[in-house]
């Protein structure tokens, strides 16, 4: 890995036309995209495990790696760089957990003192070993993708960017160990306890991913440098998580919503002119925030919308039972139903918006009758609350027959339970509480019967 000095960036810049926007511009993009798949990919274990600090911790604290592996080796190549982070990205994890475990700390302060400490050392380290070589800080830091189209090698006869495969081959040794050790990496981000009662050890797992965390952090310097790699190992993994509650269908959610942030960051970049690897990381930080709010199952707008609808099918319950039991009043004593006022049946149902469009909600599905006088349940209607009606006094007779509440404290429990009931639920409570009546003496309705 050769990490470029700012001044040498401007002479390749100067080039940039001589080798074809176009050219350019699909290197920068491909190197983008590989790079955020593979943070994305490898990421998601972190999240999962809620380790993204630990992420984050690693990308900054490789920097005395980097710097120490240089003054060893004098050498800026691939493998010694690769070296040096992996060996402080292993030790960032073990003094992090060490530090909580014999200092009696939480987590995420020790990871907060490992982190920021190495990470200061880094800086001082690269600041120091960039006075005698041209290593500049920056670079290191920010990342300057914008430039990795111009520093090529020639593979199977084609120029192909050094930082391109760098992130290539790191992204397929990722995958390939993903592939490898699913079912033990799936078990220890859920369950390390199960894992280890298995025969799996839970740390060599731990550290093994810290160790492909730290390589690809290391590969993904040069592109997007490593502040803004943190980005790309939190948000495309936490964003899939909103979308699925399977590992590999998030891992391909986390590699679609990586490059998607890639491409549609990169190109932003161009239509603003700034820095390509920040509008990537601002890109991920708007997918995210999509996936928040838009994801199926967990999204916050259809969470809304599924408690809402929820809210609107209780109050036409509520509001069916209310009927039901004045038309079953009605009946005991000879008299003729006595309609219900619309605007105390919002007030029996919790009042608001959702007592209104309940009420409205049942009139166009034609279960209740809307005259002058108030409403009426019809005769669909009076079928469907005897359905609610059913459940609710077979849950009071069960809670009666099993539980020592008293009588008046049946009802409530019963009124929440009615609405979740299952016909298979509903039959199975049929079998335990054969009485014909409830706890107050009221009849229950028999199953798909009348009355």
């Amino acid at each position: 890995m050769t990490l470029p000095h700012c001044d040498q960036v401007q002479a390749a810049w100067g080039g940039a036309l001589s080798l074809g926007l176009g050219a350019t511009e699909a290197w920068t993009l491909a190197t983008a995209v590989l790079c955020a798949v593979g943070c994305g990919v490898v990421g998601c274990f972190l999240v999962l495990r809620r380790l993204s600090l630990l992420g984050d911790a690693i990308s900054h604290a490789v920097l005395p790696g980097l710097a120490a592996a240089f003054l060893i080796t004098q050498s800026r190549g691939t493998v010694p760089m690769l070296a040096g982070a992996l060996v402080v990205g292993l030790l960032t994890g073990f003094l992090s957990a060490g530090l909580s475990r014999w200092g009696r700390v939480s987590e995420d302060s020790s990871l907060g003192v490992v982190f920021s400490s190495l990470f200061a050392l880094g800086v001082l380290m690269v600041t120091w070993v960039a006075r005698d070589v041209d290593l500049d800080p920056g670079c290191v830091l920010y990342g300057l993708i914008e430039f990795v189209p111009f520093d090529r090698v020639n593979v199977a006869g084609l120029d192909v960017p050094r930082s391109l495969v760098g992130i290539g081959v790191m992204l397929v040794v990722s995958v390939t160990l993903i592939v490898v050790f699913f079912k033990e990496l799936r078990i220890t981000a859920f369950d390390p306890a199960l894992a280890t009662t298995m025969g799996i050890s839970a740390a060599a797992m731990h550290y093994g991913l810290m160790g492909v965390v730290a390589a690809t952090t290391v590969v993904s310097f040069e592109a997007v440098g490593s502040i803004l790699v943190v980005a790309m190992l939190v948000a495309p993994g936490a964003a899939a998580q909103l979308m699925t509650d399977r590992l590999h269908r998030m891992l391909w959610i986390a590699a679609g919503v990586a490059a998607l942030a890639a491409a549609l960051g990169y190109g932003a970049a161009l239509a603003l002119n700034t820095s390509v690897a920040g509008m990537i990381a601002t890109a991920s930080l708007v997918l995210y925030v999509l996936a928040a709010l838009l994801a199926p199952a967990h999204g916050w707008l259809p969470r809304l919308g599924r408690r809402y609808a929820l809210s609107l099918r209780i109050a036409r319950e509520d509001l069916l039972g209310l009927l039901y039991r004045r038309h079953e009043a009605a009946l005991a004593t000879g008299g003729a139903v006595e309609p219900l006022a619309e605007a105390d049946a919002w007030r029996a149902v919790g009042g608001g918006v959702v007592a209104r469009l309940a009420t409205r909600g049942l009139r166009v599905a034609g279960l209740v009758d809307a005259g002058r006088e108030g409403l009426i349940a019809t005769a669909a209607g009076l079928g469907r609350a005897r359905e609610v009606i059913r459940g609710h006094r077979l849950w009071e007779s069960y809670l009666a027959r099993n539980l020592p509440l008293p009588a008046d404290h049946l009802h409530e429990p019963a009124h929440r339970a009615e609405h979740f009931l299952t016909p298979q639920a509903m039959e199975a409570l049929g079998e335990m509480t054969p009485e014909a009546v409830d706890p107050h003496g009221k009849r229950i309705p028999p199953a798909g019967g009348r009355g």
